[in-house]
């Protein structure tokens, strides 16, 4: 069987795989993705493009490394009205994004590549839209004290699969995207190249 292998630290999407009962292994790609990012973006890419860009870069890397698997690479990025946002550093700069997310809508834009012998096989990129009601400053405290420092692992400053989502007001797209990994497209395509079972 060919070996799969996820080339991401991202715990979620290790867990989304193996909850799908895809037989993956993870691994680091070694790409150092500040340097990458900061040039995409002084290139004016948008953010849509520097996800594409940095999961295609961490699948070419990762393949590299292991010319006998499929690798599975992943990235995501938050688009607030165009302006790519990044995790924040500490928990000032959490309170801060989730102040900026109040009363508006942004995107997450999810993208996924397949890559062997570092030749990209497929790629799909999928972008939920997620509207965040006014809530107030004490519902920002609650979320802070209640989450801490996992909020840093986040881009948005939020997790929907815990407290988080009570933040929202409404969301359209894929929920598996929003968490980082456009799912069920990943596994129709794993099943069209024969990697898993029908």
């Amino acid at each position: 069987m060919t070996r799969l292998v996820l080339a991401s630290r991202s715990a979620a999407r290790l867990s989304l795989l193996r909850g799908a009962g895809v037989p993956v292994e993870a691994a680091d790609a070694g790409v150092d993705e500040g340097p990458l990012k900061d040039r995409l973006v002084a290139e004016g890419r948008s953010p849509l493009e520097v996800a594409k860009a940095l999961a295609t870069a961490k699948a070419l890397a990762a393949s590299e490394q292991r010319p006998d698997a499929v690798i599975i690479a992943a990235d995501q990025t938050l688009d607030l009205h165009g302006r790519l946002l990044d995790k924040p550093v500490d928990l000032e700069a959490a309170a801060q994004r989730l102040r900026d997310l109040r009363n508006t809508t942004h995107s997450l834009h999810s993208s996924v590549v397949l890559a062997v012998n570092q030749t990209v096989l497929w790629e799909h990129v999928d972008s939920p839209r997620l509207t965040f009601r006014d809530f107030s400053d004490a519902e920002l405290d609650r979320q802070l004290a209640s989450e801490g420092e996992a909020l840093l692992s986040s881009v948005g400053a939020y997790r929907l699969e815990g407290p988080g989502v009570r933040l929202l007001a409404a969301m359209t797209g894929d929920y598996f995207s929003i968490l980082g990994l456009p799912l069920l497209p990943l596994l129709a395509e794993l099943r069209n190249r024969e990697l898993i079972p029908e």
